[in-house]
């Protein structure tokens, strides 16, 4: 039974962010790419769960080289550092699950029950390959989408669609504003690119990747 005296459900709106640009709780935001590499796209919606962290569920369609379907669910805790991921991929051949997960008190991380000696307490991030929005979360920790900074990380990187887990040392470099946001160089190894974030640290461009088509 409906109540009368309640009004009905407004749309949704993007999370807004207070004065230290940082996403304050509101409805899910729909964040879309062009995923040029896989002549594919991608879409994740996005719920801030609180004033630092936020939860997403995403799909993706890859066409390039070879195509498979994945859908993910992602869950980050205090100042945005990984809680859980959950990936499935498909393809002609298979269909592959992934459960990572990092514990909030020791730090631990395991991948489908199995640990990851490798991945210390310092390690504070997933990266799921070729999806802007991981890309998200170390960026906001340390303000670098509104302030100079260079920082290193150590991420569990997520290979697709085969979803198995490796090292993965990583450097962003705030270096000034860019035509679709804030630029940030990326460096992992022998790999660069340029990577534009929004006033909320969501990507808008990386450079060769991907781009936002929503807003």
């Amino acid at each position: 039974m409906t109540d009368s005296r309640v009004p009905p459900p407004g749309p949704a709106r993007a999370p807004t962010a207070d004065r230290a640009g940082v996403p304050s709780p509101d409805p899910v935001r729909v964040l879309t790419w062009q995923v040029t590499e896989t002549g594919g796209f991608e879409t994740a919606w996005v719920t801030a769960t609180g004033p630092r962290s936020f939860s997403a569920r995403g799909r993706v369609f890859a066409a390039l080289p070879h195509p498979y379907w994945l859908s993910y669910e992602l869950e980050t805790g205090p100042d945005w550092i990984t809680r859980r991921l959950t990936v499935t991929a498909e393809t002609a051949e298979a269909t592959v699950h992934l459960d990572l997960r990092r514990d909030d008190g020791s730090g631990d991380w395991t991948a489908n029950g199995v640990p990851l000696p490798w991945a210390d307490p310092d390690t504070l991030d997933c990266d799921l390959g070729l999806s802007p929005l991981t890309n998200t979360m170390p960026v906001l920790r340390h303000d670098l989408h509104r302030a100079p900074g260079s920082h290193d990380y150590r991420m569990v990187w997520v290979s697709v669609p085969d979803l198995t887990v490796h090292a993965s040392p990583q450097t962003y470099t705030h270096t000034g504003p860019g035509p679709a946001g804030t630029r940030v160089h990326f460096a992992s190894g022998d790999f660069t690119s340029d990577v534009e974030f929004d006033e909320a640290g969501f990507v808008t461009s990386y450079v060769d990747l991907a781009h936002r088509l929503s807003p």
